[in-house]
């Protein structure tokens, strides 16, 4: 007898139906929940969740995904309240990259975890924290292998997220060449919404850098080249509108996500223009030689202390060495906390008067 009050028994959970939802919704090239290739230790699927959203939220609720608050993009430290962190660029990526999937009916929960997730394992002070680790850790360190890591075996007390494996590969191929954003450093992502992440990722960063640019007086406006202004638009909403609309516009029902080339030409020319004239600026450069120097600092010390490490960070369980382990312990600092450590261990302290 039921208790009054009660819910009746279901004959299918609330994942259930929210499978059932995405097998009549979601276009022919999506990845639906229930074709998850699992992930890398078993676990019984959830009742009220698919497998995508559920790893979206442990990604949320991720101590590495509260510290991208602290981590810069390009300007380090800066005083300004408005200027992007890593946190709001994933952000930024994501809200980019749902608005592409819900057009194209890819899979929104799965493009979400990816965004979310993609720069996790980047370095305290941006690409500078990165080229000085990459300089000092033997066989190099770069920031999607680490954002792996991270979510493999660093979190959760050394026991990892356990991400699907469609997340895993929208990480592991979201990384760019230089000279083409639509390209890959690592051969093609596994399914159409990573591939959608690593367009959106480019579309995000380098809006928000050229608005960075331009509030720090590194650039003006009618400094940027003309031909990109004209075919995206002069504002950030309008160009990032118009990446949208393109991709949206020659990708649906196809099973590729592309643009056409004039927009990939202006956006890649937008993209050398900030590798030229903001990336290697002299003010831009400066700050970056004394964010690799406390990076660098750091890494020389725990590599001669290593029992000076965190406690989670002295034992080795992969047998990678003490140069992995001071490198993920580094990798996991805010800029704040890195500045602080090197203040803490090489800034003489002034006795009170």
């Amino acid at each position: 007898m039921a208790v009054s009050g009660a819910p009746e028994p279901q004959d299918t959970s609330v994942r259930e139906h929210l499978e059932a939802t995405e097998a009549l919704t979601l276009g022919p090239f999506a990845m639906r929940s229930v074709q998850s290739a699992g992930r890398e230790h078993f676990e019984a699927p959830s009742p009220v969740r698919t497998a995508y959203q559920r790893d979206r939220d442990r990604i949320v609720h991720a101590n590495s995904f509260k510290r991208l608050r602290g981590k810069t993009q390009v300007f380090i430290a800066p005083a300004g309240d408005h200027y992007a962190t890593r946190l709001s660029h994933a952000l930024e990526v994501a809200q980019v990259a749902r608005v592409v999937a819900r057009a194209l009916r890819l899979n929104e929960d799965l493009v979400e975890a990816i965004a979310l997730a993609h720069d996790l394992g980047h370095a305290p002070f941006g690409h500078a924290g990165q080229e000085a680790l990459d300089q000092l850790l033997g066989g190099g360190y770069r920031h999607d292998e680490q954002s792996l890591r991270v979510v493999r075996f660093l979190e959760n007390d050394g026991r990892g997220l356990n991400l699907t494996r469609e997340v895993i590969d929208g990480i592991r191929t979201h990384r760019k060449p230089r000279h083409d954003f639509t390209g890959t450093t690592v051969g093609p992502s596994g399914t159409l919404e990573a591939e959608v992440v690593k367009l959106s990722d480019a579309v995000a960063y380098v809006n928000h850098d050229v608005d960075d640019a331009i509030r720090a007086g590194i650039i003006g406006l009618g400094d940027l080249p003309e031909n990109p202004l004209r075919v995206l638009g002069t504002s950030r909403s309008a160009r990032i509108n118009s990446v949208v609309c393109d991709i949206v516009a020659v990708s649906e029902d196809h099973e590729k996500v592309v643009m056409t080339e004039i927009v990939r030409n202006a956006m890649n020319e937008l993209r050398s223009y900030l590798f030229r004239e903001v990336y290697t600026n002299a003010v831009v450069k400066r700050e970056a030689d004394r964010a690799r120097h406390v990076v660098s600092e750091l890494f020389r010390y725990f590599m001669d202390r290593p029992e000076a490490l965190p406690e989670a960070f002295r034992d080795d369980p992969r047998n990678e060495g003490v140069g992995r382990r001071v490198a993920d312990y580094i990798a996991g600092m805010t800029d704040f906390y890195a500045i602080q450590r090197f203040q803490e261990l090489f800034v003489p302290k002034m006795w009170p008067a």
